[in-house]
C-alpha cells in the first residue's frame, strides 16, 4: 500500500511531477489532479487527511472512500484492478469526467469535516428523535438505527458535493446533479444507507443551496430540510 501522509505530497502527486509519486498509475493521476481542488480546500480548512492507495482491491471497494483513525482522516483510493473505477463514471465523456470525480471528492472530504467538528451521526441542533421503533430482536434495532445514521451522513455528503460544485464549476451543476440523481436512484433498497434520493431532489435547484462560500455550511439548510421530511 502507497500512503501520502501529508496533502501537499498529494498535491504534488496530482500533477505527476514529484518522485515520490512514480508508483501511480495514469488513471490514479488523473484522479488526484481532479480532486487537487478540493484537497488544497481542506488544507485551508486545516483538516488532518492522509491519502492512501490501495495496490488492490477488495470485494466491494469503492473507487474512492473516506476512513477514520486515531483522529486523522483516511481519504482512500482504490482504482488498480477495480472495475467500479471505470463503470462508475460509464457514460460520462472524458471532458466531464474531472468534474464528477472532484465532487465526489468533495462528498468524502465533508465526512471528514463531519468527524473533526465531532458531528458525525450528531443531529443538528433543534433536532431529536421521537417515536419508539420496534423490531424482532436488539440486532435489528441496532441495524436499523445504524443505517438510519448513514443515510442522514450519506444525504449531508452529497449536498455538500453540490454546494462546492455550485461555488466552484457551476456551469457543471446540472450535470453533477443528473449524475448523483442516477446513482442515488439505482440503491437497492429504499431507506437504505445510501438512499438519499429526498435530498439530492431538494438540490435539483442549485439556489436553494447556500452561497457562502463556504459549501460545507452551505449544504445545512436543505440538510434539515430533508431530515424534517424524511424521520
Amino acid at each position: 500500500m502507497s500512503k501520502y501522509p501529508a496533502v501537499a505530497a498529494l498535491l504534488a502527486c496530482a500533477s505527476i511531477q514529484s518522485a515520490h509519486c512514480a508508483d501511480l498509475t495514469a488513471l490514479e493521476g488523473r484522479w488526484l489532479q481532479a480532486a487537487a481542488p478540493v484537497l488544497s480546500y481542506s488544507q485551508k480548512l486545516a483538516l488532518p487527511i492522509d491519502i492512501v492507495v490501495q495496490p488492490q482491491p477488495r470485494a466491494n471497494d469503492v473507487p474512492l472512500a473516506m476512513g477514520f483513525d486515531n483522529g486523522r482522516c483516511k481519504l482512500v483510493l482504490t482504482l488498480r484492478g477495480n472495475p467500479q473505477a471505470e463503470t462508475i463514471l460509464d457514460g460520462v465523456p472524458d471532458a466531464q469526467r474531472g468534474e464528477l470525480i472532484e465532487a465526489m471528492t468533495a462528498h468524502e472530504v465533508a465526512h471528514c469535516w463531519r468527524h473533526v467538528r465531532g458531528a458525525w451521526k450528531a443531529l443538528p441542533a433543534g433536532f431529536v428523535e421521537v417515536g419508539e421503533e420496534r423490531a424482532a430482536s436488539g440486532e435489528l434495532l441496532a441495524a436499523s438505527k445504524a443505517m438510519r445514521e448513514s443515510r442522514r451522513e450519506e444525504a449531508y455528503a452529497d449536498l455538500a458535493a453540490l454546494a462546492w460544485t455550485r461555488q466552484r464549476n457551476p456551469d457543471a451543476y446540472g450535470r453533477v446533479h443528473a449524475w448523483f440523481e442516477s446513482v442515488r436512484k439505482a440503491q437497492p433498497v429504499a431507506r437504505s444507507g445510501h438512499d438519499t434520493r429526498l435530498w439530492v431532489e431538494l438540490a435539483r435547484d442549485a439556489s436553494r443551496l447556500g452561497n457562502t462560500g463556504a459549501p460545507f455550511d452551505d449544504a445545512a439548510p436543505l440538510w434539515r430540510e430533508g431530515l424534517l421530511q424524511a424521520e
